[in-house]
């Protein structure tokens, strides 16, 4: 999550007097990055996931699960394993890091995924040994499951017990989250907490719209008194769920993809050309219907984190005119992207732009773009949530750390990243943000290679996907809705369009500018991932041809094919969301009154059943089809020297 340098982090007032010189700095960082890189050429296809998992400890006799809090002590375990491996020139397999709560723990491969399409065979089999790394582990009871608890906030949830201090001095005062629930590893976290609360003036507020059924009162009001009182509680509404801290949001488990261009400017068109992409993979992953225990209307985290991380002021949320803050702020910092970054997808950024003038002005001085930065000064608009004291003064020619502290509490949908400058191995990446975390190791790996087989069929076949961006947000609302993938339409390209401003031989297309297209329609998740007759051809159908122009070994072929079957039995329905399970399971239990009230003898339940599935106890046809994969951890030597040659061979003819 973010940058996790060590040193001593300042409270939100001693950050003040600093931010003007961190965001000035920061601008001159990455200027002078973009300039020593931007000529960076021919780095090949590396990507990798991010998986967040979560401790759970089951009490059986009374019928309970809480989330358990050993995090730090785990990561301590499993961290120093990698440094024995480093030490003695083993490859580590897989690698881990702290995440925003003391019972969550983030797993990635040890090594980026290559170019060669066998490694989407290895996908799945790395994950199932990174699962099985953190569950011997484990004490008697516990599990580690790849899902948002949802019980978080309700009483007694943690082990070891710990409650909320909403009246003392702490980072954020919830009147349901225990401070100590936050991982305490490293200060980033806490600290984070703190300055957005000291930042927005009080603590955050988030309400979610409860699930109506039949038996919940109209209206839904609860009553918070036994919490606190006053303005502890002023800010819960009417037919919502209360919740008042960014645990709530952050506390919840996703899972990212990261991938390498060959280039800034590929990197810089495959976040504009994916960015329409993720409302439809928000709906198509959706697996969060259940916070503080109940039943909410929408099957997604993404809202919620957005507003748990809100730090604007009453001011900039249009609240009260202004008077200390430079402008109203539309959006938090975690929400949706603004705008479109390669050159030639202006014309479809239909959002009036915020952004800091002398920031911009700034960035073009340093020979930016227009687009890139107007992209970055949208970017600083926001303040520095962490500032380390032994860090402000760094060298701009070497370092993008004050860049990076901006960068990386922008939490959007997409994000375009620069190599790091002490990294030469890494080139410009794209990350793809918003998929839900699934239940089993099938479904994550099926959504990762999902996604970056998409990424070779838009550089392969020179689509475009571009919508007006305001459409893209406006999906993003709808992909939220409760069972979205079967009940909502989504704004898309109504017909197969190919881009003809994509990157060509390094350049920048010179056949830039134009009209945005009209050809757009609301078509179904099912229309888009599977096609329709005399229309759009479909996602699924449009990897299968790539497929098949390509040389793919037998057992990568099965895998591959079996992950599309899946993805493409979800958007018709057949095989259910995550999400959806969860609420058919919930409504059938013996013990839930149809109030929207989820007992904990409901979610024990729920997570048995769960932990059965994601270890591979029980199967389950409703969520996971019949579908097997072939994955293996290891990529035949034959299939990589046949594979190798061939991406040779290309790169030899194309040169």
């Amino acid at each position: 999550m973010g940058l996790l340098t060590k040193g001593s982090p300042l409270s939100w007032a001693e950050t003040v007097p600093h931010i003007e010189y961190i965001k000035k700095h920061g601008i001159y960082q990455f200027i002078n990055l973009y300039h020593r890189l931007k000529s960076r050429q021919g780095d090949q296809l590396k990507w990798g996931d991010e998986i967040e998992y979560t401790i759970v400890k089951f009490d059986h006799e009374n019928k309970k699960v809480r989330v358990s809090c050993r995090a730090e002590e785990l990561l301590s375990r499993l961290q120093a394993q990698e440094e024995v491996n480093a030490l003695i020139g083993t490859v580590n397999h897989f690698l881990w890091r702290p995440e925003f709560a003391a019972y969550m723990v983030e797993g990635t491969p040890g090594v980026p995924y290559g170019g060669l399409l066998a490694c989407f065979n290895v996908v799945e089999a790395n994950m199932v040994v990174r699962r099985k790394e953190v569950q011997k582990l484990l004490k008697k009871g516990e599990s580690v499951l790849s899902i948002s608890f949802p019980a978080l906030g309700s009483r007694d949830f943690t082990v070891p017990p710990m409650k909320p201090t909403p009246r003392q001095e702490g980072p954020g005062r919830s009147i349901f989250w225990p401070e100590d629930a936050v991982f305490c590893g490293h200060p980033r976290f806490k600290n984070l907490v703190k300055n957005i609360r000291g930042r927005r003036g009080e603590k955050v507020a988030i309400n979610v719209p409860i699930f109506r059924d039949k038996n919940t009162p109209n209206p839904y009001i609860e009553d918070l008194s036994a919490y606190g009182e006053g303005d502890m509680i002023s800010a819960a509404k009417p037919d919502h769920i209360y919740m008042d801290h960014m645990g709530f949001g952050m506390g919840c488990c996703c899972l990212q993809v990261t991938f390498q261009a060959v280039n800034v400017d590929e990197a810089r068109w495959l976040y504009d050309q994916l960015t329409p992409i993720t409302p439809i993979l928000l709906a198509l992953s959706a697996a969060t219907p259940i916070f503080r225990s109940k039943l909410a209307d929408v099957d997604s985290r993404w809202d919620i984190i957005s507003a748990s991380v809100d730090d604007r002021t009453a001011e900039e949320r249009g609240l009260v005119p202004l008077k200390n803050s430079k402008w109203t702020i539309a959006k938090s910092r975690y929400d949706t992207t603004d705008c479109y970054i390669y050159p030639c997808s202006v014309a479809y950024n239909d959002i009036p732009l915020q952004y800091d003038e002398a920031i911009y002005k700034q960035l073009r001085d340093g020979d930016i773009d227009e687009p890139l930065a107007k992209h970055i000064a949208h970017m600083f608009i926001r303040d520095p949530l962490q500032v380390l004291r032994e860090r402000i003064q760094q060298d701009d020619e070497k370092s993008t750390e004050h860049f990076e502290t901006i960068q990386s509490s922008n939490w959007m949908n997409m994000r375009f990243k620069p190599p790091p400058p002490d990294a030469p191995e890494i080139g410009w990446r794209v990350e793809f943000r918003p998929t839900e975390v699934q239940l089993t190791d099938f479904e994550n790996a099926a959504y990762c290679c999902f996604v970056v087989l998409l990424t070779r069929v838009i550089i392969s076949f020179r689509l475009t996907y571009l919508l007006p961006i305001s459409m893209v947000s406006e999906n993003m609302k709808r992909a939220q809705k409760r069972d979205a993938v079967l009940n909502q339409k989504f704004l898309f390209r109504k017909s197969l369009a190919t881009c003809v401003s994509a990157p060509k031989d390094n350049k920048v297309s010179a056949n830039c500018g134009g009209k945005p297209s009209e050809d757009i329609e609301e078509m179904t998740i099912n229309e888009i991932i599977n096609g329709k007759d005399d229309g759009f051809p479909g996602l699924v159908p449009l990897i299968r041809q790539y497929l098949d122009s390509a040389d793919v070994d037998v057992d990568t072929r099965c895998t591959v094919s079996q992950y599309l079957n899946f993805i493409s039995k979800r958007a018709t329905g057949e095989i259910w969301t995550l999400a959806h399970w969860i609420r058919h399971f919930v409504d059938k239990h013996p013990a839930y009154k149809h109030d929207s009230e989820v007992p904990d003898e409901t979610i024990y339940d729920l997570l048995v059943q769960m932990d059965a599935i994601s270890s591979g106890k029980q199967h389950c046809q409703k969520l996971l089809g019949c579908h097997r994969s072939k994955t293996d951890h290891l990529i035949p030597s034959a299939v990589r020297r046949a594979e190798e040659s061939f991406v040779m061979s290309k790169q030899k003819r194309g040169s």
